[in-house]
This record gives C-alpha cells, sequence and structure tokens, in this order.
C-alpha cells in the first residue's frame, strides 16, 4: 500500500498475492519456486484458492521437458483447464503468479539462472550480459511539487539510471489546457536536470487521456524528443491509437494492459504502432505468465516485429530475467516505489541504465534481502 498515485488510479489500498510451489523432480529432487502478481494490480486469493491452486494439486506427475528438467507448461495448461476463451482481466494475473513460482522452481532444479535456462531453451544459448533499464518514478503524492519531482529524478540519476519516467496528466477536474500547461511545467524541469536530452526522459499517461486531449499533448511535447509517449489512451482503444500515431512521430509506447496473446495481437494489427521505434510493454507477470508471454513474442516475429521492441512492465526480477534470457529490449524498474517486490539483486549495481544479472539458480529472489526477507517465510 502506497499514498502515490498515477493520472487514473491512487495505490492506497492496493494488495498483492505471493505464492509458494514446491516441485519435485522424478529423481526425487524439490525445490521451491516464489511468484507475486505485477506492481499495479490487486491480490487474487479467490481466483488463487478456488480454481487454479486446486488444479495444480490435481494434475499429478507431469511430463518433463525435451531436456529432461520440470517443464511449466504442462502445469500451465493443467491450471487452465475448464477457463473459456477471452475473460482475461484478474484471471490472466492469478496465473501469471503461479507460472513465475513455477518457473523460479524449474530454474532451481536447473542448477541454473531462469536467464541462463530460458537462453538454453528458447535462444539459443544467446543471453545479453546486462539489460538496459530506466527508473520509473514521478508518480503524484500528497504535497509534491516540481521541486519534489526534480529531486526525485536526480536521486535516480545518482543511483545510475540514465533514463528515467515521470507521471502526466493527474490533475482531474482542471480544465484541458490548465493542465497541460502544469504539465509541460513539470516535463521542462526534468529536461533541464536532463541537460535538454529529450531521449532520456519517458512520460506516462496510464490511458487516461481520451482522443483530444492524447492529440493536444502529442502536439505540445513532439518537439521534445522524448524517449517515449505511455499509454496515452485506453489499451484496448486501437483504432483511436492508430490516430494518434498519425500525428505523433515520435515512438509511443502501450501494452502494459493487455493480457493475452490475442489482446497484443489486436493492437499489433490494428493499433497503428510503428515497429521500427514503438515500445510494447506486455507484463508476463500479467499476462499469464511466461507461457503466454512465449507466445506473444511468436506472434510479435510472425507480424515483423523484434523482440528488442518489447521493454516489460513491472519492474520486477522475473521479467529482467526474460529480458536478458530472450533478448528484449530492457526492463523497467522502480527504484523508490513499490517495495519490496520492485527492483532488482541488492548489491548489483546499475551503470549508466544496464544492470548485470546475479549467477544464481531460478529468478533470484534470494539475493534481494528485502524481497527475500518477506518470501522466506512462506
Amino acid at each position: 500500500m502506497s499514498a502515490i498515485a498515477n493520472a487514473y488510479i491512487d495505490f492506497s489500498k492496493m494488495t498483492a498475492s505471493v505464492v509458494a510451489i514446491t516441485v519435485e523432480s522424478g529423481d526425487g529432487r524439490k525445490a521451491t519456486g516464489y511468484g507475486f502478481n505485477s506492481n499495479g494490480r490487486y491480490a487474487q486469493p479467490g481466483l488463487l484458492a478456488e480454481r487454479f491452486i486446486p488444479r495444480l494439486e490435481e494434475a499429478g506427475e507431469l511430463p518433463a521437458h525435451e531436456d529432461g528438467g520440470f517443464d511449466p507448461v504442462p502445469a500451465w495448461t493443467a491450471m487452465m483447464k475448464n477457463e473459456k476463451p477471452g475473460g482475461h482481466g484478474d484471471r490472466s494475473v492469478a496465473v501469471g503468479v503461479l507460472d513465475m513460482a513455477l518457473w523460479d522452481a524449474t530454474a532451481k532444479l536447473a542448477g541454473l539462472p531462469l536467464w541462463k535456462l530460458l537462453s538454453n531453451r528458447f535462444n539459443g544459448g544467446r543471453s545479453d550480459a546486462t539489460a538496459w533499464v530506466y527508473a520509473a518514478g514521478g508518480y503524484y503524492h500528497p504535497g509534491k511539487d516540481v521541486d519534489g519531482l526534480v529531486e526525485e529524478m536526480k536521486r535516480y540519476l545518482g543511483m545510475g539510471y540514465s533514463v528515467v519516467k515521470m507521471k502526466i496528466g493527474g490533475s482531474p477536474g482542471m480544465p484541458l489546457r490548465e493542465a497541460l500547461l502544469l504539465d509541460l511545467s513539470r516535463i521542462e524541469a526534468v529536461l533541464k536536470l536532463l541537460d535538454g536530452d529529450g531521449s532520456r526522459l519517458c512520460v506516462d499517461v496510464n490511458g487516461r487521456f481520451g482522443l483530444h486531449a492524447a492529440l493536444s499533448y502529442a502536439a505540445a511535447i513532439q518537439g521534445f524528443g522524448l524517449r517515449w509517449y505511455e499509454e496515452p489512451l485506453d489499451p484496448l482503444d486501437y483504432s483511436t491509437h492508430a490516430t494518434l500515431a498519425e500525428h505523433y512521430a515520435p515512438p509511443l509506447a502501450t501494452g502494459e494492459n493487455l493480457f493475452s496473446m490475442l489482446d497484443a495481437r489486436n493492437l499489433i494489427r490494428h493499433g497503428g504502432l510503428r515497429p521500427d521505434r514503438d515500445i510494447l510493454q506486455f507484463d508476463p507477470a500479467l499476462s499469464y505468465g511466461l507461457v503466454e508471454y512465449l507466445r506473444t513474442l511468436t506472434m510479435l516475429r510472425e507480424h515483423g516485429w523484434s523482440p528488442r521492441r518489447c521493454v516489460p512492465h513491472g519492474g520486477h526480477q522475473f521479467a529482467l530475467n526474460i529480458a536478458t534470457g530472450l533478448g528484449l529490449g530492457g526492463n523497467e524498474s522502480y527504484p523508490e516505489v513499490f517495495a519490496p517486490f520492485g527492483g532488482f539483486a541488492s548489491g548489483v549495481p546499475v551503470e549508466k541504465s544496464r544492470v548485470a544479472m546475479p549467477d544464481v539458480p531460478g529468478i533470484g529472489f534470494e539475493v534481494k534481502n528485502d524481497l527475500w526477507a518477506v518470501l522466506k517465510d512462506l
């Protein structure tokens, strides 16, 4: 729970689901994996307890992967038994919680970091030595003014991030022109800190705008050369996205609130996004887990998109492993918010917005001290 807010919601009543799953291999070895729902979503205790956990418990012995290790795919199939197509929402989040824990356990049984397991199974042994990360923040907070925003961004630069993200559009009830002028003053203050380099700043609307507001802001910020203009519109309003893309030439970013391969495919087909510049932010922890995310990556390749255009939302270690093991474009980071779930391994520095992966089995929760203090009691 936190007093922060974005342009659409506050987080004062936000909750989270956390699970532990113990998996036993055919030779009797055991490993426990951990999972949680990504930041910005509520807990799903009913869905987990009434549907998905019982199906896992009833699944019995499952077929192994062709490399001899545990395979989360049959477990995922068991969880989704008797589920109709469509109707994603919190169902996809609940499955993603369990999927994360299954992949953590799978990599531990193999004695490998998850990024290395994914590289071996799905990326021909290729992986990135480091991942590009950016510091997401700039939330609205009671009493926080422009000076407070700049001080926050200055702290991120001191932590080793060279690219930062801030919220805009969070002035409900204010006339559009006044809200836009206020946000322009906030953006310009952060740009001054960044020596005027717009490629080091992302702005995020969290889906609040309609077309008129989105176009008004687009016209005002187009000359800043921002890294991206994120989720200005409702994520399912594909045709309006296409209209915005016709008028805003710099990069757009969206996708964190699309929870299946089919929703992602509709965005690619109908949203007017451009594979040479736009950013896709699908979060594997929210969208049925890595099993579904792999299907999404296959679909993207079929439509001419590189995995490098994918920069997952969420700022968690699961997506960071996926980014390095599967060759994505990077990963979000939350240096100061959503503790203890946001952020990466303790003692691993961020340098010029890049971070290395710890060489420990699994996702690496055990070497993120504040998070492990929560998970170990499970």
